[in-house]
This record gives structure tokens, sequence and C-alpha cells, in this order.
């Protein structure tokens, strides 16, 4: 589950989440190898304590020399840094994409956000939080490492998606001079529907917030577009004519179940959150770095799964997006990328070649000097 269509005005009640079984942390004082296997590495960055207890984020970094699928011509000493972060009830495991970074000289990191994937805790609640600033501590902490590793000038790109898109345009905003450049993929910018909507349900959301927190807002995730992660079923029909068998699309990118799942509550602080930084994005930032903005060519959303979905943004509206967009700051470019799903990087192969030859082209001109 995404970001989902919202309504009513929440429940005074707090469910249970379902217990999963969660792996040991990596260690906090070196790097080990991650579960992403062979070139992956992680740590974990211990965080002060919140009201739920021990709190920390987990950063992974890919070892291009150590990937036995890096790919030819990979610089050996990177030229630039890349730091992303990924959305709700998600997590980093997009190696295709690190080993991409790393092609255009890139030294890629990602970062697991507090109580998500690898930095989930037992004691927590999953992904809750109650400002989006929050994520300043994990951020700065993933900037302390990259730093005594490459050093204090080199220069950063941060890439987002979804919330985590959201998330990174208002640090940006917020740190004027400390990016080369700010990369968005599919960023949550508007709430679904229109400003108006937002209007409406942004004193109804924060009243429920302020007195009851965790409080589970009604919402639907029927698991569409976790299902397009999970690879080709029969029920889709034949495979397309010009398929690649070993195409990840199609064979499934095999997120873990427990990190990412369906069904997982949203609460209502955690709304109140997103939903004000909807506000301070309609109220217009000034980024000052370039901004690449990525989208897909459409959104489908519908009540009934259809394979049409494989070629659509079935999460959010790609038009509020675009729109959204402009107010950022003064040099931002739109791609948009018919066929692709709501992680364009996570396509259909022919759409994600068209996406990386962007980015190519893009950086190029803006990231490297």
């Amino acid at each position: 589950m995404e970001e989902p269509p919202v309504g009513g005005t929440g429940e005074d009640t707090v469910l249970p989440e379902e217990v999963v079984e969660l792996p040991p942390p990596p260690p906090a004082d070196r790097w080990a190898p991650d579960v992403l296997g062979a070139g992956f590495q992680a740590r974990t960055l211990p965080l002060h304590d919140d009201d739920e207890g021990e709190v920390a984020a987990t950063l992974v970094r890919h070892v291009p020399a150590d990937d036995p699928e890096s790919l030819p011509g990979t610089p050996s000493s990177p030229s630039f840094a890349v730091l992303y972060l990924h959305g709700w009830n998600d997590y980093f495991y997009q190696r295709e994409l690190a080993r991409r970074w790393a092609a255009e000289g890139g030294a890629f990191y990602a970062l697991d956000l507090r109580k998500y994937g690898r930095s989930l805790r037992a004691h927590q609640t999953r992904g809750f939080m109650e400002t989006l600033t929050v994520y300043d501590e994990d951020i700065h902490a993933a900037l302390k490492v990259l730093r005594s590793e490459l050093g204090v000038g080199t220069d950063l790109v941060l890439m987002g998606h979804s919330t985590g898109g959201l998330t990174a345009a208002l640090w940006a905003h917020r740190h004027p001079g400390a990016l080369r450049a700010l990369v968005l993929n599919s960023p949550w910018l508007e709430l679904q529907g229109s400003a108006i909507l937002r209007g409406v349900a942004q004193p109804i959301v924060g009243r429920l917030a302020k007195l009851q927190p965790k409080a589970v807002m009604p919402t639907s995730d029927l698991g569409f577009y976790q299902r397009t992660l999970l690879g080709w079923t029969e029920a889709d029909g034949p495979l397309p004519e010009d398929a690649d068998d070993d195409d990840p699309f199609l064979t499934g990118w095999a997120p873990d179940p427990n990190w990412r799942m369906v069904g997982t509550p949203i609460r209502a602080g955690w709304l109140s959150a997103v939903l004000a930084g909807h506000q301070q994005v309609a109220g217009g930032l000034e980024i000052s770095c370039p901004v690449l903005v990525l989208t897909s060519g459409r959104t489908l959303i519908n009540p009934r799964w259809s394979p049409q979905m494989r070629e659509a943004d079935t999460v959010l509206d790609v038009e509020q997006i675009r729109r959204r967009a402009l107010q950022l700051g003064p040099l931002v470019t739109v791609a948009r990328f018919d066929g692709a799903i709501h992680d364009v990087t996570l396509s259909a192969r022919q759409v994600r070649e068209r996406v990386y030859a962007e980015l190519r082209r893009w950086s190029r001109a803006y990231v490297l000097r």
C-alpha cells in the first residue's frame, strides 16, 4: 500500500498491526553485508529516542567493486553522491537504480527512514511520525557518514520517491545550497482529488491528530500497486510479444512482504503531517538547485484490477504532480513516461530505459561538472 485515498474523519480506536518477525539490525559502528546481497552494505544510524523508545535509521550503500552485476564502465572513483529516500510503507530494494547511478559516477546511498524496513523495531508503530521535519535527523545522520567517507565538499543529489519525494522537496527548501540537484520520482505533492479536498480534510484530520494521533483513518488499499511489483501472472493474460524473460518487471521485484505490506494502517498524526507538507508545497517552495520530476504518463485508479494498471500510476494523480512541480523552485524539469508505474524505475524494461536515458541526459547537464 502507498498513499491511499482518504475519506471520513477517522476512528477512535487504534487497530493492532500484524506482528512480523524482524531480522536483527545491522551494526551501528561499521558496514555489514546487506540483505540485497553482494555489492550492498548497511549500517544502523542511532537516533534520539521518542515516546515509543529507541529509534534508528538504516543507511545502505552500493559498492560497485563487490557487485558482480555492476554495469560495464562504472567509474572506480565517484564524482558525486546520491542519497535516496523511499516512500510510505516502503524501504530500499532498487538494486538497478543504484547500479545506474554508479555508472554515472555517483556514490549511491539509500536511507531506510525510522520505523520503516530495516529500521523498524518490534516496539514501534510502523511508519508513524507527526511531522515531516523529524526526518531531518535521519537525513543529517546519513550525510554525516557520507561526508566522512567522501569528503565534506562532495556534490550531493537527493532523490525521493512518493512520500519520500515530499520529504526530500521540503528538506531541500529548508536547506538552500546543500544540494547539487534534486530528483523526485512520482512525488506526493498534493492530496488526491484537489486542494479543495485537502482544505476540507486538513482541519478535521488535524483535530483528530491532536486528540488521538495514532487513530486509524478509514482508507482503502486493494493492493494493486503491490501486484505490479510481484510480476506477471496468468490472470494478466499472455506476456507482451516484446517481453524479456529476465525482466524483473515480469518475474517480480521481490520486495520483502514484512517490510512492504498491504493494508498497513494510515494514522491521523501521520496524515496530518503529510497534509501540512502539501500545504507548504501549495504555497510555493524556493528550492535553489535544479529539480527533476519523473512521472507516469497517466493515472489509473479503479476498484477492480486490470492489466492496464501495469502501465499507469495506480497510486497518485500524475496531473496534480506535474502542476505542483512548477511550484517547487525556479528551475524544474518535468519528465513524463508513458507506460510507467508509480515508481517509474520499477516499470517495464523499455520504459526504464527511457527513464534512465533522461536521467543520464539531465545529470550531465546539471550534476556533472
